[in-house]
């Protein structure tokens, strides 16, 4: 069939018919006003929060969003919990919290063969979606309002628990990075089972991104240093086209030699608390760079003020 006419049959029902290569200016913003705000990954502990608002504070450059105990909250206290909590809310920055039990933690072993790691990052049963909507539950007590979701059924079975009360109604949810979402439809879906931001794929190009952002107003959350584990990639000098292109949308901070899984992973129960603080500081810095250089190539462009009140800060 001629692509053309495939081109337009995908327009017709709101999707790009090709990625977006005169890269157009996005209209959309953030409440605020603001195109881009920082979110910094792998805040594992209350000391790793504490060292990364004090970071931010020294640098005079606003961090919003804290992606958080990537580990899993259940190997958090529930003290440990309402410290993070508290602090958070003082320093008015927003919390996106790992519940616990996911996939990889789960007795079946489909997951870690080469060839069923591509069936994806989904629960396995009932009883698997019980456990990790309790870990959410205990969150929500504790005070926390955003957390992180990588299973689109489980994304539209909390946001109906939210529709009807189950859940309060400020509660947001970010779609993971490990979703694997990387394109426009994929983010429409997103967008209609109720995720209030999503994180695509980390390696995609700027006429990628700008399809996507043709196709939905939720707020992108762009890879901009991630893990070598994800393949390394630095794309510091990317910041203001994808600002132009992508507005509202988070700069993601997450180098290192792997999250969560194989040689080196920062996201683990037995890595050092003192150290992800260090490290969590260092992307501060990194924060700061791509400030400079989006306002250097990009002058005019906003950056959210720090605590802007649409954040989902907690609330213990």
């Amino acid at each position: 069939m001629d692509q053309r006419k495939v081109a337009k049959l995908m327009e017709k029902h709101g999707i790009p018919g090709r990625d977006a290569y005169d890269l157009p200016t996005s209209p959309h913003r953030f409440p605020d006003g603001a195109q881009y705000r920082m979110e910094i990954s792998g805040v594992e502990r209350p000391e790793v929060l504490e060292a990364v608002i004090d970071e931010a504070r020294k640098r005079k450059i606003a961090v919003h969003r804290m992606i958080s105990v990537v580990m899993g909250a259940t190997l958090l206290t529930r003290s440990e919990l309402k410290a993070f909590a508290q602090i958070a809310a003082e320093a008015k920055v927003e919390v996106i919290l790992t519940p616990g039990p996911r996939s990889g933690w789960d007795t079946g072993r489909q997951l870690v063969t080469p060839e069923g790691s591509m069936s994806g990052l989904r629960f396995r049963g009932s009883d698997q979606l019980r456990y990790v909507i309790a870990d959410i539950v205990r969150a929500v007590e504790v005070g926390f309002r955003g957390f992180l979701v990588l299973d689109e059924g489980l994304l539209w079975l909390l946001a109906q628990m939210r529709a009807t009360g189950d859940l309060p109604p400020d509660v947001v949810f970010k779609v993971s990075v490990f979703a694997g979402h990387g394109n426009a439809a994929g983010a429409k879906v997103l967008e209609s089972l109720g995720a209030n931001t999503f994180n695509p794929v980390g390696d995609l190009d700027l006429p990628e991104l700008a399809a996507i952002r043709q196709a939905v107003r939720l707020p992108m959350d762009l890879h901009i240093f991630l893990t070598d584990s994800f393949g390394g990639f630095n794309r510091f000098y990317d910041a203001p086209e994808m600002v132009r292109t992508c507005a509202p949308c988070y700069f993601k901070l997450e180098p290192g030699p792997a999250c969560v899984a194989g040689p080196g992973a920062l996201y683990k129960p037995w890595v050092s608390g003192q150290m992800l603080a260090d490290w969590g500081r260092e992307k501060v810095k990194h924060a700061e760079i791509i400030h400079e250089l989006i306002q250097t190539s990009l002058p005019g462009a906003v950056l959210s003020q720090w605590g802007p009140s649409d954040l989902a800060f907690p609330q213990p």
